[in-house]
């Protein structure tokens, strides 16, 4: 089974991409860098592929009998600062793969990465169902909604057999701070600054946190489920913290270690959704799939790893 992983050299690839290697798998990174990235596993292959070369692009995926589908150019925080670019940058290469994808005659699954975090916007009960209305109010949620509606379009015209998964927020060793995404990463490696973090409103926005590893395993669960084309899978953890809660947590490391958590209380912003928490029922009921990791211990890699990061 080869199965190639678009955009599989960032945070939750190299996860995925380990796992798939320990089913068995052949697994083929692929990805813009003329270079094989770092913190790639061992095992898995590398290739340079510009999305946008449609030739190269249906070369590789004649190949594969799965594909994944990670690769995006933005992150939600950048989408406001300019949302032409969020759309420009992800719509059209993601229907350019979708169109090449269509003649892959090896091809058993095709599953889309798209965001459990922002495609529903606003919530008005809790946690969130695959059948939660739908309502972004991100430019970043807006485009991955989109892209998802153009899977299951060419799922439904063309048999392609496309499924969707919804992550929550994923976190673990491995994350950067400071990059416009991960409240944790960030919130530690100003900590381990010794700054301030700042949240919005008294207790901030209340989140889904899923360790990465359980991300992965939930990708590759839904990969695997026999009759999953056509499918929307949330893969969360059905549980909400507020970022305060996030910080009591970080807290037990941080006063171990030395550090002190302060806050910088501010306004809450307008285009923060104020709850997010998914429910996985679906995915459970399909594949067995529950996370493992304790939020916890997830939170205590996180600071070991960014604390002793050169």
């Amino acid at each position: 089974m080869r199965t190639c992983v678009i955009g599989g050299a960032g945070f939750i690839g190299r996860h995925l991409a380990k796992q798939l290697l320990a089913t068995g798998r052949e697994v083929v990174v692929m990805g813009r860098r003329r270079a094989r990235p770092e913190g790639l596993p061992p095992g898995a292959s590398y290739v340079c592929c510009d999305y946008g070369d449609r030739g190269a692009l249906r070369a590789h995926l004649a190949l594969c009998d799965e594909v994944v589908d990670l690769a995006y150019a933005t992150v939600p925080k950048t989408s406001f600062q300019d949302p032409m670019f969020d759309l420009q940058a992800n719509l059209p290469l993601s229907v350019g793969m979708l169109q090449e994808a269509v003649d892959a005659t090896r091809l058993r699954r095709l599953l889309i990465v798209s965001s459990g975090g922002t495609v529903y916007g606003p919530a008005s009960s809790l946690p969130l169902t695959e059948d939660s209305r739908t309502a972004p109010i991100s430019p970043y949620g807006i485009t991955k909604l989109t892209i998802e509606h153009y899977g299951l379009m060419f799922h439904r015209l063309h048999g392609l057999p496309v499924t969707i998964v919804r992550p929550s927020n994923a976190y673990g060793a491995g994350q950067k701070p400071f990059v416009g995404q991960g409240f944790i990463a960030t919130a530690i490696g100003r900590i381990l600054n010794r700054e301030s973090v700042t949240i919005f409103g008294q207790d901030g926005t209340v989140r889904d946190y899923l360790h990465v590893s359980d991300v992965a395993s939930g990708i590759l669960a839904a990969l695997e489920v026999e009759q999953g084309a056509g499918e929307i899978y949330n893969i969360g953890s059905g549980i909400g913290r507020n970022n305060r809660d996030v910080l009591a947590v970080i807290e037990r490391f941080a006063s171990r270690d030395g550090y002190e958590v302060t806050l910088e209380i501010v306004a809450q912003r307008q285009f923060d959704v104020a709850a997010n928490v998914l429910s996985s029922a679906r995915l459970h009921a399909a594949t067995g799939w529950a996370p493992k990791v304790d939020f916890a211990d997830g939170v205590g890699e996180v600071w070991q790893d960014i604390r002793v990061a050169p």
